[in-house]
């Protein structure tokens, strides 16, 4: 049994992009593996200031997280905060991190160009991800196409780690779903809440379908085949099989189709398929006491393995000097 593990950030509304990348294959992850799953409201610091909306940020992530399947039971689910070893952690890992990998960081210097203020956490975020990563034996994580460099700055600081003093943390290996490698937003770029582009899974549906309304798509001639290159038919992809792919793909290149018509039946299929998520959410929304527990008691099991590790990375520092097993 491997141990997948990984978080997701609690920056507002969960959106499809969220769904698709990472959640749903973590969900799946449940039934056959030692799944560690956690908000990172630590990450969600470096662009959100305002403590009451971090706050119920944080718990409607993981509100959301467990209406759409993830079962506390069966994993270890709690939020990053309850377990502040991986602060330490993290101020080990940076002694060993050059600053020339945090440099070329990719998603670092896209955020910039987006506008987003640079700050030191945001800097150092890389090696905070590697902590939450190594910290808890991650094996596995699975992540988005974005998300694969960060893993292999991950990679990097364990072997440079072990290399340095002694083994003491495990090499993850990224897990990417290859047809699903990156969700487009409704303007055809990456959907992110840094760009404005998501659509939300819960929500009322007015706005929701507004959404879908508004995905971006060119002017072809009705007359004339349509591009499958486009949001509109990626995203309609995510929620179909290989021979409903097909054809879609035929519609598209057949004169005649309409493109309000396939955002209609995507907004269709879209309300269908979570409806049942949305009513186990309303559940939970009014069962919050219950929800903070399983946190509470994830968090617990969480810190066991992280007290593990880090008495093993501060023994092969030196910093437990009057420790016997030194």
């Amino acid at each position: 049994m491997k141990r997948v593990l990984s978080g997701i950030q609690p920056t507002g509304d969960l959106h499809l992009g969220n769904y698709f990348g990472m959640m749903s294959r973590m969900i799946k992850y449940q039934e056959e593996n030692d799944l560690f799953c956690f908000i990172v409201n630590y990450h969600a610091l470096t662009t959100i200031q305002d403590k009451k909306l971090l706050a119920e940020n944080t718990l409607n992530a993981a509100i959301d997280f467990m209406a759409l399947g993830l079962d506390p039971d069966r994993s270890t689910f709690w939020i990053q905060s309850d377990v502040p070893q991986v602060c330490e952690s993290t101020w080990l890992l940076s002694n060993i991190v050059n600053v020339g990998a945090l440099d070329r960081a990719t998603s670092y210097k896209d955020k910039l160009a987006k506008g987003i203020t640079a700050n030191v956490g945001l800097y150092s975020y890389p090696i905070l991800m590697a902590s939450d990563i190594l910290l808890f034996g991650g094996e596995i994580v699975p992540v988005g196409n974005d998300q694969k460099q960060h893993i292999e700055i991950t990679r990097d600081i364990a072997i440079r780690f072990n290399q340095t003093y002694e083994d003491v943390f495990i090499v993850p290996e990224p897990d990417i779903e290859k047809t699903n490698q990156l969700v487009p937003g409704i303007d055809g770029q990456k959907m992110s809440k840094s760009y404005g582009n998501t659509i939300p899974i819960f929500g009322d549906e007015k706005s929701i379908r507004k959404k879908f309304m508004s995905i971006v798509t060119d002017s072809t001639d009705i007359e004339k085949p349509k591009s499958i290159d486009t949001a509109l038919y990626e995203l309609y992809a995510l929620f179909l099989n290989d021979n409903e792919k097909k054809e879609l793909a035929n519609r598209f290149k057949t004169p005649g189709m309409r493109y309000g018509d396939i955002k209609q039946e995507l907004y269709d299929c879209f309300w269908a398929q979570f409806s049942p998520y949305r009513e186990k959410r309303a559940y939970l929304e009014k069962h919050k006491d219950y929800v903070i527990e399983k946190l509470k008691n994830g968090s617990q099991k969480a810190s066991v393995i992280a007290d593990s590790f880090l008495k093993k990375a501060r023994i092969a520092m030196g910093l437990n000097y009057g420790d016997n097993n030194v």
